[in-house]
């Protein structure tokens, strides 16, 4: 099955684009010379499809298929699960797309929709147009991809550099926002450490032995399996392999921007993570959030969502749900239903004054 022919089994998918037929996917040098994400050649591209289908393969069905133009390209998107709740945005990890949440999908499409997103200049079948200049056009693309997508809020859930791109946005449009949960994000509240760069060495390295690459990939997620029997690692391995990115280093935050994002964060810390210093990560993220809950899951590699798909699941649910259960205020923070029902019955007191005030100039009798 391929993602663009819009048919899964015997099932029609909706499917939504803002052209005249399919998006074509970037190949050959020609976009190197532009500075966009492109797959190095024909063969390379059927490679990563090959192993983009058989990935997605293992998903639960999407409800629907989108390729939303930006200016920065066009955003290959998918929504799982139905009703009208608040829903969650997920935004993956480098070199991977929305196949990386197969461990995750069923249990969060179960109590709201979800949106995943393959990410603008990464391996996938989103399509960048345009290059980045800095890291803040990932934002601007993002905020774009929101105001398409029609809702009035989303609860962001990021895991790695899908972490950095979350806090960012949240940074950009806090106003569309209503969470953000934080799954071992990377260079966000501690910095890179000499591990992560040897593992970027496989996708940068021409040539780079697969057998190499598979072992640094294991590395990363805490010795998971990463054989060409995963077909998750397999995908990630085909992206490091058969694509080019052109992105701009991700900025390490400041102090003051960790402190500015103004609103609710889950920050989940991989204890066994390679990206930084986890108990650093997890102190500096106490300390600056504003309204953040920090924890240190001391079992947990950087591939923690695939680690331990059910406590992160419910972990995430648990926190959205109690956000939208209390409410949000963009003056008073978190506003409990006790306060919400107690500002109608004032409201609802001082209208029916009103009225009284009104019928006794006109006729001279009470009113209400």
């Amino acid at each position: 099955m391929q993602y663009d022919r819009i048919v899964k089994g015997e099932r029609r998918i909706p499917y939504v684009n803002d052209f005249n037929g399919s998006v074509a996917p970037n190949i050959g040098a020609a976009f190197r010379r532009r500075r966009l994400g492109h797959f190095r050649d024909a063969p390379a591209f059927a490679r990563y499809r090959n192993a983009y289908d058989r990935a997605m393969a293992e998903l639960p069905e999407p409800d629907q298929i989108q390729d939303v133009a930006t200016h920065f390209g066009t955003v290959r998107v998918y929504r799982f699960g139905a009703g009208d709740g608040v829903p969650l945005l997920l935004l993956p990890g480098r070199t991977a797309s929305t196949p990386l949440w197969e461990s995750n999908l069923v249990g969060l499409t179960a109590h709201r929709p979800v949106y995943t997103v393959d990410l603008l200049g990464e391996p996938g079948l989103s399509v960048q147009t345009r290059a980045f200049a800095s890291a803040a056009d990932q934002a601007d693309w993002l905020a774009e991809l929101l105001a398409r997508l029609g809702h009035d809020r989303v609860h962001l859930v990021g895991v790695s550099i899908g972490g950095w791109s979350a806090f960012h946005l949240a940074l950009r449009v806090p106003e569309k926002i209503a969470s953000v949960s934080l799954l071992d994000p990377a260079i966000l509240f501690g910095r890179i450490t000499w591990k992560v760069v040897v593992v970027s060495l496989g996708s940068v390295v021409p040539f780079f032995p697969e057998s190499w690459r598979r072992r640094l990939l294991s590395w990363i997620s805490g010795g998971a399996d990463a054989s060409d029997d995963e077909p998750v690692a397999n995908l990630i391995s085909a992206g490091m392999r058969d694509f080019t990115a052109f992105l701009p280093p991700p900025t390490y935050p400041t102090d003051d921007e960790v402190a500015g994002v103004d609103v609710p964060v889950l920050a989940l810390i991989a204890g066994r993570s390679i990206i930084h210093d986890p108990r650093k990560a997890a102190l500096r993220a106490r300390r600056l959030l504003a309204r953040g809950v920090v924890e240190l899951w001391p079992d947990a590699s950087h591939a923690i969502n695939g680690e331990f798909p059910e406590r992160v699941n419910a972990r995430v649910l648990a926190f959205v749900d109690e956000i939208d259960r209390t409410g949000q205020d963009a003056w008073r923070g978190t506003v409990p239903p006790r306060r919400v029902l107690i500002h109608m019955i004032e409201e609802y007191a001082r209208h029916n004054g009103h009225a009284d005030l009104l019928r006794e100039r006109t006729d001279g009798t009470a009113g209400l």
